[in-house]
């Protein structure tokens, strides 16, 4: 029952500070390290060498002062998670204290999820095409199948998702890819690529985004399985081309790199280079002291960890029943 007290009592004590118009993070993102077995085009960071990594002693400090934070929420990713070896003494720890996911490529998933597995509340799993497509775009033959694999792996612990990244090479196959969810039952969380310095520029086209994202939507109100919110859509839509922007609050969410440092204001504009040590710092001070007013009209990307939460609002009730009912009711469904 790791959420009742995250989600449930942590969200009361925010909403009370929020009164004030104080700020605190309650999703957390920690790349645990930037080493990857895949090479993905749109990625920078498997470019990265790792210094060093954490130990688990200091990803439990970490985590403390996420706590003392009112973090809900953890989510661990790379590189490539399931390249560590001690992967289920952190993920133990962290599902002590918070909600915890993790998004993996897969490629070691079968042979490793029942390892993790009772520590996880939910994963998420790199797929962006079908067999072909995926291949290229992450730049490892065979690591479809993998991927594949150890999603139907997964599913008999916990629950999945596809976390797909639309670019210029997969636009023409997320169709498949939807048709493909439905067919192994899962979900799929989309997001548009990002073109960050140091990686390959392939974001897709303006035009032909616009009317696949009209379409992705259309397909959520018929049934398909997007986790995306229909605010999602409109967010980047009205954003992007109609010249009206959503109010990022990246405030929301607390990104660590592999060395245990913040990233701020995000890992989108920052590219995650970190300054401050997490657990040297007052993050509740650190927060309201910086200015994150210059960011709200940012809008240059659409990543789910920064929109989704910048666009949730109790006054909205489709978001409370999409994000806040439903999801706690299958996290309860999962449990039995």
């Amino acid at each position: 029952m790791a959420i009742a007290k995250p989600v449930l009592g942590r969200t009361i004590k925010r909403k009370i500070h929020s009164i004030g118009g104080r700020k605190t993070p309650f999703i957390a993102g920690h790349k645990l390290l930037y080493t990857c077995n895949l090479r993905c085009e749109m990625c920078p960071f498997w470019r990265r060498p790792d210094e060093r990594l954490l130990s688990l002693s200091e990803e439990i400090k970490m985590m403390d002062a996420l706590v003392e934070a009112d973090v809900s929420f953890m989510g661990f990713e790379g590189g490539e998670p399931l390249l560590r070896n001690d992967l289920p003494e952190i993920l133990k720890e962290s599902h002590k204290r918070f909600h915890t996911s993790m998004v993996t490529n897969g490629w070691l998933l079968k042979s490793r999820i029942k390892s993790i597995s009772n520590y996880l509340d939910y994963l998420f799993v790199s797929i962006d095409g079908l067999e072909d497509t995926h291949d290229r775009q992450r730049g490892i033959p065979g690591s479809f199948k993998r991927a594949v694999d150890g999603i139907k792996e997964a599913k008999r612990y916990l629950p999945v998702s596809m976390s797909t990244t639309i670019t210029e090479n997969n636009l023409d196959s997320i169709f498949d890819l939807m048709e493909l969810a439905r067919s192994i039952d899962v979900s799929v969380n989309l997001q548009v690529s990002y073109n960050y310095s140091t990686a390959d520029k392939i974001s897709p086209e303006r035009e032909k985004l616009h009317d696949l994202l009209i379409k992705l939507k259309e397909m959520k109100k018929s049934g398909y399985p997007i986790v995306n919110s229909y605010e999602y859509f409109d967010a980047v839509i009205n954003s992007w081309y109609n010249n009206i922007p959503w109010v990022c609050k990246p405030w929301s969410t607390i990104n660590i790199d592999p060395l245990g440092n913040i990233v701020m204001p995000c890992y989108v504009l920052n590219e995650y280079s970190g300054k401050y040590k997490v657990w040297e710092v007052n993050i509740k001070e650190l927060w309201n002291s910086y200015d994150w007013g210059q960011y709200e009209s940012c809008n240059k990307c659409s990543l789910s960890c920064y929109l989704e939460p910048s666009l949730f609002s109790w006054k909205k009730p489709s978001m409370i029943q999409e994000r806040i009912i439903n999801g706690i009711g299958s996290y309860i469904a999962s449990m039995f």
